[in-house]
């Protein structure tokens, strides 16, 4: 691995070469946060794949893709005179340091060189009451502490993102009304709920009321999405699994097909089953290995 020295001279050689983009190649000089974003969202989604996936090499490729953009994007600030880089490093360590009393004091926030606890603290000042000694209490801190910042969200919902795909916010959302205090006692209990909105679903479907069923399909969806919270599930991974997994048997199936010469929709829903079957055991048996 690389040293403190060489990891610096890295991010600077690419504000370097960028510097040299934006003035030199037209396609770069035209970019604006506009222009930009699809793109950026397109990067992201490439990082997601690849860390779904534990593609290492890729991660590595595709984490420098949105290293660039952020850089591109600190660029554009710079030239608007808003903020450049540095500013946007500052404001991450501050709040990083901000939401982390339990390692730093608040004395430290803006500080150019910051020194973790017992740096800043008094003798008197000391309080090991509510020393903090598992992630899950630094989360359930999180939200309270965003609240006192400056420019921090000023109500618990207000920090999940409008523009969420529909399955992660709705696990943010829930994420953060969990933190404070607003869960099932016992979370066994979720799966009483789930039964309620399946049932509530049914009986709007059987009257046909396409507005109400979707109504009530999404709070279904909501409350199995309550359901993997509780139980540790990332249900946006584990869908992204089953959607990786169907287009794996499904492959099969089209592969046999073009195999034998014979279109997929000439194969028999019965002839499909069969590969199906197969593949979900050639899964079973390459697991096996």
């Amino acid at each position: 691995m690389h040293t403190r020295e060489e990891k610096l001279k890295a991010f600077g050689r690419l504000l370097d070469v960028l510097d040299e983009l934006r003035e030199k190649c037209p396609w770069d000089r035209k970019q604006t946060n506009e222009s930009l974003r699809p793109n950026t969202i397109e990067e992201t989604f490439e990082l997601c794949d690849a860390l779904i996936k534990n593609d290492e090499p890729n991660i590595c490729k595709e984490l420098g893709d949105v290293l660039l953009h952020v850089c591109f994007y600190a660029k554009i600030g710079q030239e608007n005179e808003q903020f450049d880089i540095a500013d946007v490093c500052n404001k991450l360590v501050d709040k990083l340091i901000f939401r982390h009393p339990h390692v730093y004091h608040p004395s430290q926030v803006g500080v150019p060189e910051p020194k973790p606890l017992p740096y800043g603290e008094d003798i008197d000042e000391q309080d090991t009451s509510e020393e903090v000694k598992t992630a899950q209490q630094v989360i359930e801190n999180w939200e309270q502490i965003k609240l006192r910042e400056k420019d921090g969200n000023k109500r618990v919902l207000s920090g999940v993102p409008n523009a969420l795909p529909a399955l992660i916010k709705a696990y943010r959302i829930q994420d953060k009304a969990r933190n404070v205090g607003f869960d099932w006692e016992d979370k066994g209990d979720v799966w009483g709920k789930v039964r309620e909105e399946l049932g509530e679903l049914e009986a709007e479907i059987r009257k046909e009321d396409k507005e109400r069923s979707t109504e009530e399909f999404g709070d279904f969806l909501f409350s199995l999405i309550n359901a993997a919270r509780l139980y540790k599930i990332n249900p946006d991974t584990a869908l992204d699994k089953t959607n990786a997994k169907f287009i794996r048997r499904f492959n099969y199936i089209e592969e046999h097909s073009i195999k034998i010469g014979k279109p997929l929709k000439d194969l028999t829903l019965g002839e499909m089953d069969q590969l199906w079957n197969e593949a979900k055991e050639q899964e079973k048996l390459n697991k096996e290995k």
